[in-house]
């Protein structure tokens, strides 16, 4: 018999017997340290906590991760419950167009300050020295207080102006905008730069001395005649367009209704007299339909004549018939 210090069981001993039992054989495989049967089934049972239960803490983080996974789960069902009325609501407020803010160009009252300085140019672009106090008059409703009642002129000499019309209005801010105007004085172009002022109610005044400017320079036109021209088209289109043309003239009603393709065609009421289609432009194009350009001769009352250019676009059925007259923008009419 030996003695053993027996792992597990803490100070306890284990006496192995080696002597086998009678009639048997010591098993050359038994393990002399194995624990009894009964032990081990108590063990499982609970007789001893400590037999059959792994007291290794390895296994817990598990746990933790799959709370962890638990958790995010639920937030991530929280938060989007929680976004998703609010996207919808953002959603449905940039559905909806908003109002675009207004501009500068906007604030100002343009159309009022266009017509302020017209009306303050013509008295200012008229002098005369004999009839200076009255023009100082005048001019008073349209200056600030305290400003020159000549607002720069001299009482020397004198100007008059035919005409002034309102050329443009550039806005500087909410309350400042310069009207630039174009008179004609005899054979000259005059072009002047009024500054208005407008307060928050809308008055006007005329802010500062306006200047002179250079007047508007003449345009080049581009040379572009029509070079493909179809002249059996308008060969075909010349008598057809003088008795149009007459009918036009006298507002014909009965005949101009004969000459159009289904539109209503008014006519000029008599102010002038037919005399003549002068010249006739047809590109060349599809067959059924073709714009020309018309060169007319009128005869004015007090028996001067005034040529003049028309644009007709002309549709094709059993013949030609007018769809649309209207002022030409080509270049190339006579």
């Amino acid at each position: 018999m030996a003695r053993r210090s027996a792992v597990g069981r803490g100070r306890d001993t284990a006496v192995v017997e080696e002597t086998p039992a009678p009639g048997r054989a010591l098993a050359s495989s038994a393990d002399p340290w194995d624990v009894p049967e009964p032990d081990r089934r108590r063990g499982r049972s609970g007789g001893d906590s400590r037999a059959g239960r792994w007291g290794g803490s390895g296994g817990r983080w598990w746990v933790w991760v799959g709370r962890a996974i638990l958790w995010a789960v639920i937030l991530v069902i929280l938060v989007n419950g929680v976004r998703a009325p609010f996207e919808r609501f953002t959603a449905e407020e940039s559905a909806t167009p908003s109002a675009p803010k207004p501009g500068k160009s906007a604030q100002f009252p343009s159309s009022a300050a266009g017509a302020f300085a017209l009306q303050f140019a013509s008295v200012y672009l008229n002098f005369d020295q004999k009839n200076a106090a009255a023009r100082e008059a005048q001019l008073r409703p349209f200056l600030p207080d305290g400003a020159d009642g000549q607002f720069g002129w001299n009482r020397v000499g004198g100007l008059q102006v035919q005409s002034v019309q309102v050329a443009g209005v550039d806005v500087r801010d909410a309350n400042n905008a310069t009207v630039t105007l174009l008179a004609r004085s005899q054979d000259k172009w005059l072009r002047l730069a009024v500054p208005v002022y407008a307060d928050t109610a809308g008055s006007l005044v005329v802010s500062a001395r306006p200047a002179l400017l250079p007047p508007p320079t003449k345009a080049l036109l581009p040379q572009n005649r029509v070079q493909d021209r179809d002249t059996a088209l308008e060969a075909e289109l010349q008598p057809f367009l003088g008795t149009f043309f007459q009918a036009y003239a006298s507002s014909n009603q009965s005949a101009l209704s004969r000459f159009s393709d289904g539109t209503t065609i008014t006519g000029l009421a008599n102010t002038v007299t037919f005399v003549q289609v002068k010249e006739v432009v047809a590109p060349k194009g599809p067959s059924g339909e073709r714009t020309v350009t018309a060169t007319v001769v009128w005869q004015l009352t007090g028996g001067g004549e005034l040529e003049q250019s028309y644009q007709l676009i002309m549709k094709k059925g059993t013949t030609w018939l007018v769809r649309d007259i209207r002022g030409t923008t080509e270049t190339n009419g006579s």
